[in-house]
Parts: C-alpha cells; sequence; structure tokens
C-alpha cells in the first residue's frame, strides 16, 4: 500500500511540474509601434517625441536641436523641453511637415513658473532665468480648423 501511495504522490508532482505555462498572445495592430532594442540604439542620436513631450538633449553640428513631433486627437499639446546653462536668447521655429497647418508656439514655461505667449510659428526671445523651459506647441485657438499631424521644430540657444 506504501508503494502504491508513493507512486500516486510522485505521478501527481510528476504531471504538476510540467505543465505548461499559460502564455498572453496580446493582438498587435498595423498602427501600433513595435520599437525592439535595434531601434531604441538607432534613434539615440535625435530628439523624439515621448508621448506629449520633447526633450531637446541633442544638438547637431551647428548647435540647433532639431525634433520632429505629431499633433493628435490625444495630444493636442506637445511641451518642448530644453535646458539653458546661461542667460541669452532662444529662436525657435516650428513648420508642419505636410506644408501649411494651424500650429505654433502657444506659450513658454519659465523656470519660476511664469509663462508667457502666444506665439507664432516663429519665436525669438530673450531668457533671463537659466534653467528647464517648456514652449508649447499647438494649434491656435483663433482659428477653427486644428492641426493634427507631423511638425518639425528648430531651436538655437545663443548667448
Amino acid at each position: 500500500m506504501k508503494k502504491y501511495c508513493i507512486a500516486v504522490v510522485a505521478t501527481f508532482f510528476i504531471f504538476s511540474c510540467n505543465q505548461k505555462e499559460n502564455v498572453k498572445i496580446i493582438p498587435v495592430n498595423s498602427t501600433d509601434t513595435i520599437v525592439t532594442e535595434k531601434d531604441s540604439e538607432a534613434h539615440k542620436d535625435v530628439n523624439e517625441q515621448l508621448a506629449d513631450t520633447i526633450l531637446m538633449l541633442l544638438k547637431d553640428e551647428k548647435g540647433s536641436y532639431t525634433a520632429i513631433g505629431k499633433i493628435d486627437s490625444i495630444h493636442p499639446r506637445i511641451y518642448l523641453k530644453f535646458t539653458n546653462e546661461a542667460t541669452g536668447n532662444v529662436h525657435a521655429v516650428v513648420t508642419p511637415i505636410n506644408g501649411e497647418g494651424n500650429i505654433r508656439f502657444n506659450q513658454i514655461l519659465y523656470p519660476d513658473k511664469t509663462a508667457d505667449g502666444p506665439f507664432g510659428k516663429e519665436l525669438e526671445l530673450e531668457l533671463k532665468q537659466t534653467g528647464e523651459h517648456s514652449l508649447i506647441i499647438g494649434h491656435s485657438l483663433m482659428v477653427d480648423s486644428q492641426y493634427q499631424g507631423k511638425f518639425k521644430v528648430e531651436l538655437k540657444l545663443s548667448h
């Protein structure tokens, strides 16, 4: 009888250890973006939009920051964040990729939490504070049509 019980218990353990894991399969839409390790390494040399924010960290050989962003119904405002280490001027230009569009710099948020704006597609300001600034890009509220699509933004800091 003991041998029979040991055989039943051993069989139970063998079958429970050999069970397959439940693997959940998530469907992927054709509009979803899948980022692989190889893709993320290839884009480390550009300023990329993540959700509603573009961090301007990488300069080109001329000392300018450039990024491609996208405005859509989920992200109608894009926050362009940059840091200046010395007082000076900022020159920024935002242009729709597909030509014309209702897009502009709505506001600038200074490090002391004050703001200024609205502006147009081109911006020239004196920066009297150092630290992280945010430029808010969106459509003009004075125009009926809302812009949705890709845009290019260029930013140059001078001291």
